[in-house]
Parts: C-alpha cells; sequence; structure tokens
C-alpha cells in the first residue's frame, strides 16, 4: 500500500521510505508496525489540506518507494541500511522516512551531512534522547541525538517539546544544542538561522500529549494538542528541508487506530509545507 496521493516518478521533490524496526524501543514495542499503519491511515484523509490550500496529487510529485528491509538487522546494520537508501537517492529527492524507532534518524543525518556539510537538526521530542548509552548500548532511540550531534557538529541541533531526560541530558543540551526547550515556539533568532541553513526534521510522535496519540512507545504526558503542534511547525515557515521522518508510532498501543491517523495527518501537512513552492 502506498501513502495517499503519491505514484512513482522519476526525480520526485519528496520519497517515501518506510523504515520497519523497532530493535531499540526500550519500552512497549510495536515501532515496525507503524509505515504500514500510516499508509493505510492516510486513505481516510483528503490529498487536499485547508490549512495550506495545496493538493498533494496537485502541487507536490511524492513517490513511494515501499518499506527497507531491516528485519532482524542489529542497530548499526539498520542504520548502515538507512544511510544507504538515503545517499542513493536523487540529490534534487529530499528523503522522508516512516518509523519505526527513532534510531533510523541517524542514518538519514549521516548521509545527509555528508552531502549537506552545515545541515541543520529539528527534534520535535518528548523526550531529549541525549544519552551516552542507554543500558550500555550506544546505539538507541534514547542515544539518538547524542549520534546526531557526532555527526552534525556542535550547536546545530534544535530541540523542540523537550520535557523529559536525565540532569546530564539537560546539560549537554545546554552546552551543545542550539536550541533545548519544553516549549515549541523557537526565537525569530533561532529560526532565522534554520531559514540561512539545509534543515531535516524528526519528529517523535511522542511529543504530543498521549490523549492525543496513546499509540506511542514512550507516552510522556503534559505534552501539545495537535492544534498546538500544527502551529509550532507554522511558525517555522517555509525551511529548506532537505529530509524528515516521522517516528515512534506503535499501533498496538493504540486498537482505535487514532494514532496513526493523527501521524498521516501530520506527514501530509509537512510534505506541503516544506516541499512545495509558494
Amino acid at each position: 500500500m502506498r501513502f495517499l496521493g503519491t505514484r512513482r516518478t522519476p526525480r520526485p521533490a519528496a520519497a517515501i521510505l518506510g523504515v520497519p524496526y523497532d530493535g531499540t524501543q526500550s519500552y512497549r514495542r510495536g515501532a515496525a508496525q507503524g509505515p504500514e499503519a500510516i499508509r493505510a491511515a492516510s486513505w481516510s484523509l483528503e490529498t487536499y489540506s485547508p490549512e495550506w490550500k495545496r493538493d498533494l496529487q496537485a502541487h507536490l510529485t511524492v513517490a513511494d518507494l515501499g518499506d527497507l528491509s531491516v528485519a532482524g538487522l542489529d542497530p548499526s546494520a539498520m542504520v548502515e541500511a538507512v544511510a544507504r537508501a538515503v545517499a542513493s537517492l536523487d540529490a534534487n529527492t529530499a528523503p522522508v522516512l516512516l518509523g519505526g524507532d527513532h534510531t533510523l534518524t541517524l542514518g538519514a543525518v549521516r548521509a545527509l551531512a555528508a552531502r549537506h556539510p552545515d545541515l541543520m537538526v529539528v527534534q520535535l521530542d518528548a523526550h531529549a534522547d541525549l544519552r551516552e548509552a542507554y543500558e550500555g548500548n550506544r546505539l538507541s532511540h534514547a542515544c539518538v541525538m547524542r549520534r546526531v550531534w557526532e555527526a552534525v557538529g556542535d550547536r546545530r541541533i534544535v530541540q523542540l517539546g523537550i520535557r523529559s531526560g536525565t540532569p546530564e541530558e539537560f546539560a549537554f543540551a545546554r552546552a551543545h544544542c542550539r536550541w533545548s526547550l519544553g516549549a515549541l515556539i523557537v526565537p525569530d533568532t533561532v529560526r532565522h538561522e534554520l531559514q540561512q541553513a539545509p534543515v531535516y526534521l524528526t519528529l517523535d510522535l511522542d511529543v504530543l500529549d498521549p490523549a492525543f496519540v496513546p499509540g506511542v512507545g514512550n507516552p510522556e504526558p503534559g505534552g501539545p494538542s495537535f492544534q498546538e503542534l500544527c502551529g509550532a511547525l507554522r511558525n517555522l515557515g517555509r525551511l529548506r528541508v532537505v529530509g524528515l521522518d516521522v517516528v515512534e508510532l506503535a499501533p498496538p498501543m493504540d486498537p482505535s487506530g487514532v494514532s496513526a491517523v493523527v501521524a498521516a495527518k501530520l506527514l501530509r501537512e509537512l510534505l506541503l509545507q516544506f516541499f512545495t513552492a509558494g
């Protein structure tokens, strides 16, 4: 099944790749089922966004390339598979990854940082994910942004929505991230910097309050509503996004299917915000 409104075409503006992997999830597994659930839920939506007054089919060329074969791989091999897949895309085609657990972000960022040395990363997430290691593992969804920092360098990560982490993670964020706060709105100075650089955007669905998305691996109370998150994304403006992901949907944790619909709608809005002209 393809994501809503997508079709195979040479050199699309964006290419969707599913990464059905949950090998580093630490609480509730199930993110491996995320890509399939997002695609299925997308067909309950319209291709047209009233917010952006744009239509996926009329205003954007998106190809859905299916899922990467990552079942049974160790985290390192999965990250390498993602990096190879992203690097293989045409330079004018932005990778759009469907998770899968958050560790997959590292593969995409490594590939894009090689192409864009000035890459900046915007992380929307409830968790800092800046641990040096988690339960002895340096490749984990709890450590992914620490590994991303190693890939992009100091002061290149903007963290939004963060409301959970260790004291060491918060200290590291203050010292090494460009911006890190529980709020979703960035200052004008930070937004201006983002507008001058290529950007990778990673959206962990647990940034939302569990009342809106219960189907995630690590729900964290106290988050924003769907509308508040959409408002924050609009506030970022028209960034030059060269890749993005939507991660950590765990469909078994939400039998209602609402979480998958939320993920699919967010993805539609992101595609129309960042990959269409005007």
